[in-house]
């Protein structure tokens, strides 16, 4: 009886653990290499687990790829969401959009700054980039939803309220956002180390000042233009 009982616990442990070791494999190998390049055989090998077990578990390689996003997008969408919801309650237009560029860009660099999640940052850029993501409907399940709401509270912030204002607003922060999440050392070894993406603090510093000024100019030109 003893052993009988045993035995289920140890297997969904390791179970557990081969699936945790397929995901983490997979998110390095889709970050590196991207969602077409990365096969579900590589995955296994660096994982150490037969290919029939990716299979097991996740179906097929997009199985996988959604699989990956879905572990780790609820974590910091929800940030995301909070800290618009406390933009929404800044009754000061210049402090509110402040909190809105926080809101969407501290979140997914606090995700780059994380050992255990280095990769899914650059796999985000990635996604966000690929021409054929669309196909895949990933963002649009999972990020749109927070990306639409960021956008209409940008257009009720922004001076005339303005809906095309917003959109490039809210492109020009993700933008920022995303070439910073790209990036692998380059502005690091550029810079003899004075500016380094793996310092959230001092990245929000020097990013969130030329953030704002960015949306306010573009403003500006776009009024006299109008």
């Amino acid at each position: 009886m003893k052993s009988t009982k045993s035995r289920p616990a140890n297997t969904t442990k390791h179970d557990f653990s081969a699936r945790s070791r397929i995901l983490s494999a997979a998110e390095e190998l889709f970050a590196e290499l991207g969602f077409d390049a990365a096969s579900l055989r590589q995955i296994a090998l660096k994982a150490r687990v037969p290919v029939a077990l990716v299979s097991y578990h996740f179906r097929d390689k997009l199985g996988l790829y959604r699989a990956v996003f879905e572990v780790r997008s609820p974590n910091y969408i929800e940030q995301r969401k909070a800290g618009l919801t406390l933009a929404q309650m800044e009754h000061d237009p210049e402090r509110r959009l402040e909190l809105i560029v926080k809101a969407l860009i501290v979140p997914m660099l606090k995700l780059r700054s994380a050992k255990s999640s280095v990769h899914f940052g650059a796999l985000s850029a990635r996604e966000a980039n690929d021409p054929r993501a669309v196909e895949r409907g990933i963002m649009q399940a999972l990020v749109d939803p927070v990306a639409l709401a960021a956008i209409d509270l940008l257009q009720k912030t922004l001076p005339g309220g303005d809906r095309a204002d917003a959109g490039w607003a809210f492109q020009m922060i993700i933008g920022t956002m995303l070439f910073i999440m790209a990036d692998t050392g380059r502005l690091k070894r550029l810079t003899g180390g004075a500016c380094d993406p793996e310092d959230v603090d001092a990245t929000l510093g020097h990013i969130v000042p030329l953030l704002l000024d960015g949306v306010r100019g573009a403003l500006t030109i776009g009024s006299s233009r109008r």
